[in-house]
């Protein structure tokens, strides 16, 4: 009987420290990735989106998976479809890292693979995780070095989360069956508009950021100009419609139903990576 865990993305912002929170729980770990190099204690695995040849030797001889869809990429339902199935054919159980909302409507592309999953007979959580607090070091960084975060957010709140809170409702819901056959809505623990968070992360890094509420199509234009494919840039703007509206701003206990912990507040994410966001 396998007992062996596999990980999408594990080089990525969520993954990693899904590999090193099994490790550290002593599970075997195939990390899997565009390189297949190894990850600390994990053993190394190529993995392609799109490629499904590489699918079979990355599920072979494993029993769970961390599946999710790697930033970058539009089309969720064309891509992960053949993963779930691939799971599915083995009876490998899958946490499947989906998006915060998209259980409002079964037409999102999102939910329909959240639905695929539920009906494939293989054993499943979803995580629904919001707004990453990590983007700010990450997506927003380039803004941030000139004091200023630039998206078309409003006035609108989120309940930022911090990428190490969801790798723990993961590890947790991969090492336990208590959680199968449910859907988690991952949140932190307050709802702060981009004003609140830009003043959070001035305090952390002492330098001022200011929040500029840009449209759309300024969005679009700073991230085509920064290089990012068009369609992607379109998809990144399309996502600040539910914050406009409010739908974002939900706080739920779901990561300390999970965890047993409390999640990280985004004073803390700020704290933690202020050398990151100053760099």
């Amino acid at each position: 009987m396998s007992n062996k865990i596999l990980v999408l993305g594990a080089t990525g912002t969520v993954g990693r420290h899904v590999v090193d929170g099994l490790l550290a729980k002593g599970e075997t770990v195939r990390a899997a990735s565009r390189s297949g190099k190894p990850i600390a204690g994990a053993e190394g695995v190529v993995f392609e989106y799109g490629r499904p040849e590489t699918y079979g030797p990355a599920f072979e001889g494993v029993d769970r998976a961390h599946v999710l869809l790697a930033s970058g990429y539009v089309d969720a339902k064309g891509l992960l479809l053949p993963i779930i199935e691939a799971a599915a054919e083995r009876k490998a159980k899958v946490i499947f890292q989906s998006v915060f909302g998209v259980d409002a409507d079964d037409s999102i592309p999102y939910r329909q693979v959240e639905i695929a999953l539920e009906k494939s007979g293989t054993p499943y959580v979803i995580l629904r995780p919001n707004w990453f607090a990590d983007n700010f070091h990450n997506f927003w960084k380039a803004g941030i070095e000139h004091g200023q975060i630039a998206v078309p957010a409003a006035d609108g709140k989120s309940s930022f989360i911090d990428a190490r809170d969801i790798a723990a409702s993961s590890v947790a819901a991969l090492t336990s069956s208590a959680f199968d056959g449910k859907a988690f809505n991952l949140t932190g623990p307050q709802a702060l508009s981009y004003e609140e968070a830009a003043a959070i992360l001035s305090e952390a890094t002492g330098k001022p950021i200011a929040y500029d509420a840009i449209s759309d199509e300024a969005f679009i234009g700073i991230l085509t100009g920064a290089g990012v494919p068009a369609d992607y840039a379109s998809f990144l703007a399309s996502i600040f419609y539910p914050v406009r509206q409010g739908w974002t701003a939900v706080v739920t206990n779901d990561v300390e139903t999970l965890t047993g912990k409390a999640p990280r507040s985004l004073k803390t994410y700020a704290a933690d990576y202020a050398a990151a966001l100053k760099a």
